[in-house]
């Protein structure tokens, strides 16, 4: 999933901007264990639920902990004057004789929109997955989000297939409020002194 990669939205930025960063260069490099967290949090900051409420796959610490432990190759960050300005965490999957690259998250910090953090990070993985032979590569974005199909369209992507995601938010669901009392009734029943105690 990618955010609205290089445009500006109302999110309050994550880190504050050094001034003397304003001329830094971007340095991408693989992401260790210490990047974790800060990765995480920038994450939590991009991939809101507001914007992408109907995910197949939700932004939570494991995405970060689960492409580190099992593609470490694959997931870069990218520093600017020692800050955290992005990451893009990718896989390998093979099929018969063909080898898929996948990026799975991309992702720029707010403060260092338009300094070509993406660019850097996408040439950097797709350098990577050449080497190890992948001919081949996928991503997935929201339709609606301009920003990142213009950025993906300009790095070569194409074939553009989109998808129909639908939602329903069971917690409003008639059903989903009587599952609810009914749970709470039972735990009441099994433990009426408990109940008895918090109502006095």
């Amino acid at each position: 999933m990618v955010p609205n990669s290089d445009s500006t939205d109302n999110h309050e930025p994550t880190i504050s901007p050094n001034p003397a960063n304003a001329s830094a260069p971007v340095i991408v490099r693989n992401i260790e264990i210490d990047d974790l967290a800060p990765v995480f949090h920038l994450g939590e900051s991009l991939f809101t639920s507001d914007l992408y409420p109907y995910l197949y796959r939700t932004w939570e610490e494991w995405e970060v902990i689960g492409f580190y432990n099992t593609d470490p190759e694959y997931c870069l960050v990218a520093e600017i004057g020692g800050q955290l300005a992005g990451f893009i965490l990718g896989t390998v999957i093979s099929k018969a004789s063909w080898n898929y690259g996948y990026i799975a998250w991309l992702g720029v910090s707010h403060d260092f929109q338009r300094r070509g953090v993406a660019g850097k990070l996408f040439d950097k993985l797709v350098e990577r997955m050449i080497e190890e032979g992948v001919r081949f590569m996928l991503l997935d974005t929201d339709p609606a989000n301009a920003a990142a199909v213009k950025f993906f369209t300009s790095k070569g992507f194409g074939n553009t297939r989109q998808h129909v995601y639908l939602s329903l938010n069971l917690s409003k669901h008639e059903y989903y409020g009587r599952i609810i009392s009914y749970e709470r009734d039972k735990a009441e029943r099994a433990n009426p002194w408990r109940s008895r105690r918090r109502h006095t």
